[in-house]
């Protein structure tokens, strides 16, 4: 992977495509386990992780994988690695494995990660791939971070467990359920696009 193709890579994956922000993809897991922000930092270090490995490996076996099972056998990759993530999270951090429950296994099934392995890691060679997972892993990661400081802090008081807000602030606790979930993850997405749209026309203006 070219030295100059990586911070490229990086912007494209925090920021440019972000999965969840701009693309909507992995929404599922995005708004069930951004109830902390503990959670939400596991499960992306977990998706980055699995997303790292099987982009590398599926690079690597691209040129063998008959195009009719591509899908199916990217499916088996990707299985692997989760399997590998789940059980060293049940062996030396169970508490997170735990909270995590159903949405860690159903990694293998990400569409970020199934995505990325058929857009980017079956055509490109694997250190670029392994970048590819990389910067989309921390894309993930960051907006689940984000989600999970806002339903935390409003929901709770606190921030990683540490109480932020004053005892007699009454949490909105509308904020740590399904439809608070909804709702945050809209109003980032807004901001997003609030974001681009204004950064598109400054270099409109900027061109003139």
């Amino acid at each position: 992977m070219s030295k100059s193709r990586f911070p490229g890579q990086l912007k494209n994956g925090i920021i440019t495509e972000n999965p969840s922000l701009v693309l909507l993809l992995g929404m599922c897991p995005t708004m069930a386990v951004s109830t902390s922000l503990k959670n939400g930092l596991g499960m992306g270090f977990a998706a980055t992780a699995v997303l790292i490995c099987s982009n590398f490996v599926v690079s690597l076996v691209r040129k063998v994988i008959p195009s009719k099972i591509r899908i199916a056998s990217f499916v088996v990759i990707i299985a692997g690695f989760v399997s590998m993530v789940q059980m060293l999270l049940e062996a030396f951090i169970p508490v997170l494995s735990e909270a995590l429950g159903v949405f860690l296994p159903l990694i293998v099934v990400n569409c970020i990660i199934l995505g990325r392995a058929e857009a980017f890691a079956s055509k490109n060679p694997p250190l670029s791939s392994a970048g590819d997972g990389l910067s989309m892993g921390l894309g993930f990661t960051c907006s689940l971070c984000a989600m999970s400081i806002v339903r935390e802090l409003l929901g709770n008081g606190t921030i990683w467990d540490f109480r932020l807000i004053p005892p007699v602030y009454e949490p909105a606790m509308i904020i740590i359920m399904p439809a608070g979930g909804f709702l945050t993850l809209g109003c980032l997405i807004a901001l997003v696009q609030h974001l681009r749209r204004k950064s598109a026309a400054g270099k409109e203006a900027r061109g003139k």
